[in-house]
């Protein structure tokens, strides 16, 4: 595996969303149960930047592979040192490694964005998601369980954190 990485453009929305909404029927990825839109997600968006919450396209052989984030923890100033790592990538290139290129991609980008502790929010049932974290280093920091209603079946949701 090769993959190739640089900051997303706001032309590069359409495709995010479009990578993100294939995972909604699954019901192991996001707690959405209806596809987002562009413009839902616009907000989103321009609340990061290159400089301390990036946004990433990933390439595979030279096409469009996924995106992967990182986004604010709680919003108050005193959890500016943690962030919450997203993995989101096309279909037919997940299981392949690339989640693993693009998972030590962000923690190797981390320290340079004075990010101290990288967190996961994970499905209890998403077990290839859970062995990616797990597998780099993450631990069990918290368990919500129950508080996701996922088409009538009561999912846990799973905290992992890696202090870097």
């Amino acid at each position: 595996m090769s993959a190739e990485f640089r900051y997303a453009k706001p032309e590069d929305l359409q495709a995010i969303v479009q990578t993100y909404n294939s995972t909604i029927p699954s019901r192991m990825v996001t707690a959405d149960l209806e596809p987002v839109t562009v413009e839902s997600r616009q907000h989103w968006f321009n609340a990061h930047s290159p400089d301390k919450r990036p946004v990433w396209i990933i390439s595979f052989k030279g096409r469009y592979a996924g995106w992967m984030s990182f986004s604010s923890f709680y919003g108050r100033p005193a959890y500016n040192g943690t962030a919450e790592l997203s993995i989101y990538l096309e279909t037919d290139l997940r299981g392949k490694g690339l989640g693993r290129e693009a998972l030590n991609k962000a923690l190797s980008e981390a320290r340079s964005l004075r990010i101290e502790n990288v967190l996961g929010f994970i499905f209890g049932h998403n077990k290839p998601s859970l062995d990616l974290f797990y597998k780099a280093g993450f631990e069990r920091w918290g368990c919500l369980p129950g508080v996701a209603d996922m088409a009538g079946e009561k999912r846990d949701l799973l905290i992992l954190g890696k202090k870097l």
